[in-house]
């Protein structure tokens, strides 16, 4: 049922995309990138925060649900990341001639892209749980930091190539009325999409702990 919903929800995303959608003044249809790479790099963002509030619940409880939430988090984070890297890499091409220009924005999100890059190769690297846990969780709050100042602040002291977020510079929303409806329907079925696999992802490492521990009582029993 939620998963249909979802589903039904990202088609009428992509019917009003590519059929309602005007083309953007200096953009054209290109803007239609927008409504992917927006969604996308913000899904990205609230899963590094989400993977950071779970490590802080982890080191206060020590229970291993938490980390096992921070670190689905963390890992769809970089997974949607990687996907704003690369529409805007697309959209780089297309209207600047090349897929990287070493922009402000683009060397940011590489930076971020190393950073939970590491994360993973941490955990992968520890063997004990607990330790893994423990570790883990210390970086991923050390990461969060991070996240603000490479994604909002810095760039915005250099010069880009990159357009304009949905809020300006003057703080002001400069989007025509259909586009802005479509991009907050945009940003509600990625955001659910991410829910839903982040449910999953938890769930599934919850079945197979079940099924190490059911393993491990019924070799004792044989013993």
């Amino acid at each position: 049922m939620l998963n249909g919903a979802i589903a039904l929800l990202m088609a009428a995303v992509l019917y009003a995309v590519f059929y309602i959608v005007p083309p953007a003044e200096g953009l054209g249809y290109l803007v239609r990138i927008a409504f992917f790479h927006i969604p996308v790099a913000w899904v990205s963002v609230i899963a590094f925060f989400l993977s950071a509030g779970c490590a802080v619940q982890y080191l206060r409880t020590s229970n291993i649900i938490y980390d096992w939430w921070g670190a689905a988090s963390a890992c769809l984070g970089l997974l949607f990341c990687l996907s704003a890297t690369v529409s805007g890499a697309v959209f780089a091409k297309l209207t600047w001639g090349a897929y990287w220009n070493w922009d402000p924005r683009q060397t940011t999100v590489f930076i971020l892209l190393l950073i939970y890059g590491a994360y993973l190769a941490l955990r992968a690297s520890i063997e004990e749980q607990e330790q893994r846990a423990k570790l883990a969780a210390v970086y991923a709050l050390l990461s969060s930091i991070t996240v603000p100042f490479l994604v909002f602040i810095v760039p915005r002291f250099y010069f880009s190539l990159h357009p304009e977020p949905v809020l300006n510079a003057a703080g002001k929303i400069e989007m025509d009325n259909s586009m802005l409806y479509v991009l907050i329907a945009a940003l509600a079925a990625c955001t659910a999409l991410f829910a839903r696999l982040l449910t999953w992802m938890v769930q599934r490492k919850k079945q197979e702990q079940e099924q190490c521990a059911a393993q491990y009582k019924k070799e004792l029993r044989q013993l």
